[in-house]
């Protein structure tokens, strides 16, 4: 069976905007979950699906998959 782990990632969030891209030690927060993910002998492949220019430059600047998703919904 194919499982893909889909990461949600807003820019936009009401309590923490841009937490997404905040660093630490070195790594985005995204970058950190993606690589927890990674670690997972459960998935397949790995997507962040977001709706921000920015999520998804860095996860291509780490060499994840993303994919553009609606502001709408």
């Amino acid at each position: 069976m194919n499982v893909i782990g889909v990461i949600p990632a807003r820019f936009d969030s009401t309590r923490f905007p841009g937490k997404a891209l905040v660093d630490i030690y070195g790594k985005s927060m995204i970058e950190r979950v993606y690589r927890q993910c990674e670690q997972s002998k459960l998935l397949n492949n790995i997507l962040v699906a977001t709706d921000d220019q920015r999520i998804q430059e860095e996860v291509h600047f780490f060499r994840g998959n993303c994919i553009m998703t609606s502001p709408n919904h």
